[in-house]
């Protein structure tokens, strides 16, 4: 009994000590030094590198002898300047604006920027007419046009929205927003640069504005490295079940502007880690796997390379549960692919409901929003799990480690185990 106790009483501490190993983890991957895990600084290369030595340290195996399976592709990347100044004053990047992820080099020091007003957008006639009045100041590479999305709702702004992207095509454009901003990566250049612009940061009573821009942007061929451990089954087994979250995220725009990625990625990755360390210690019935996929920002790049290049039949493949945004869980959780697999939906909602891990667990259908996805199209059940909570920041400079809870971060790390052991242990 005395034992028993003890054991009970140790329980609390050992929550503890798990979420902040997963802290220190969230804390380093968003830190400068990992450059926000893209393509700048090789943030993404660093970030590989970590994760490999982290796992080696842990005692994982892996597969074919290396943690690293590397694969190429185009991205395009701001590595050094990137300046835009209105009327002479220099705007924050980052914060009050941010470059298109398509935006081509631009060296401009006069771009005379005109504002369509609502009366433009249903009379194509003054569009010409503006165009015609611009260019005449200079050729259509040194005028533009600014939209200030606030103004409109409804069909308007739709209107608004395509010709924005028309007159793309063929000149600057500018998208003034009241909105935070939500950056990208992308792996192609656009002719023409698209700049949005905090309306906080000029004066909008104005119908025009000149604007200083300079971007030093490149297409490149990038290497990038998924890395992948596991812990083999207490007994030998040709099963496997799957544990993956992706490490990458969009690195810097320029030198000054760097996007941490506290909860996407950080935090998922922290878990993994924490999942990786629990079956070293806890070996299961089948081969637990861990994926940190790179690419993932670049369009599931990682995950859709490893589908078609596996290292283990797919069709060996119990279970894949994907970790995506597990910085909060204040309002529970969210579950994609749950209508596809409602056996496997239901054990995690009955596991959840007796144990009161989470607030609750929401079913979502398919999407390809993650890196589940294409494991899902190649045949393999999975499961991509996202938090729910106050902390809205996403794909922008505030999504920080700072701003993370990690409210649930050890409920969710029990609930894959009980998840895992309920889909694998029945074997």
């Amino acid at each position: 009994m005395h034992k028993i106790l003890s054991f009970l009483l140790l329980l609390p501490f050992l929550g503890f000590a798990q979420v902040e190993q997963g802290r220190q983890t969230a804390q380093k991957l968003c830190s400068p030094e990992f450059h926000g895990r893209g393509y700048v600084n090789g943030g993404d290369s660093i970030a590989a590198a970590f994760l490999a030595q982290e796992f080696e340290k842990m005692g994982c195996k892996f597969l074919k002898g290396s943690p690293f399976q590397p694969f190429q592709f185009k991205v395009n990347v701001f590595s050094n300047r990137m300046e835009c100044a209105v009327n002479g004053k220099q705007l924050i990047p980052g914060k009050e604006f941010v470059v298109d992820p398509a935006c081509p080099m631009v060296y401009k020091d006069s771009l005379k920027v005109y504002k369509i007003q609502t009366r433009d957008l249903f009379n194509g006639k003054l569009i010409k007419n503006k165009i015609s009045e611009a260019a005449m100041s200079g050729s259509k590479a040194t005028v533009g046009f600014a939209f200030q999305y606030d103004q409109w709702k409804g069909d308007t702004l739709k209107m608004a929205q395509k010709l924005a992207e028309e007159l793309g095509g063929s000149m600057p454009v500018i998208e003034i927003l009241n909105t935070k901003f939500t950056w990208s990566v992308s792996q192609q250049q656009q002719r023409y640069p698209l700049i949005q612009v905090q309306s906080s940061a000029l004066d909008c009573s104005q119908d025009s504005w000149n604007f200083q821009i300079k971007v030093d942007a490149k297409t490149i061929n990038h290497t990038a490295r998924n890395v992948i451990a596991y812990v083999p089954a207490k007994k030998k087994s040709k099963k496997y079940f799957v544990f993956s979250a992706h490490y990458d995220h969009l690195g810097q725009m320029g030198q000054e502007a760097y996007f941490p990625g506290g909860n996407d990625n950080a935090s998922g990755t922290a878990l993994l880690l924490e999942m990786a360390r629990y079956y070293v210690k806890n070996p299961s019935n089948v081969n637990v796997v861990f994926i940190a996929f790179a690419g993932e920002e670049a369009g599931l790049l990682g995950s859709k390379y490893y589908t078609e290049h596996p290292l283990f039949p797919l069709e060996n493949i119990e279970f894949l549960f994907n970790l995506d945004i597990m910085g909060s869980g204040e309002e529970g959780a969210t579950v994609v692919n749950a209508t596809l697999f409602p056996e496997q939906f239901e054990v995690l909602k009955s596991i959840n409901e007796k144990q009161q891990y989470l607030p609750k667990i929401a079913s979502r259908g398919a999407a390809a929003n993650s890196d589940h996805y294409f494991f899902t199209q190649k045949g393999v059940p999975a499961f991509f799990m996202y938090t729910m909570g106050p902390n809205k920041h996403y794909h922008d400079v505030y999504d920080t480690y700072e701003e993370l809870s990690f409210s649930k971060f050890n409920a969710i790390y029990q609930l894959l185990i009980d998840f895992e052991k309920v889909v694998s242990w029945k074997r």
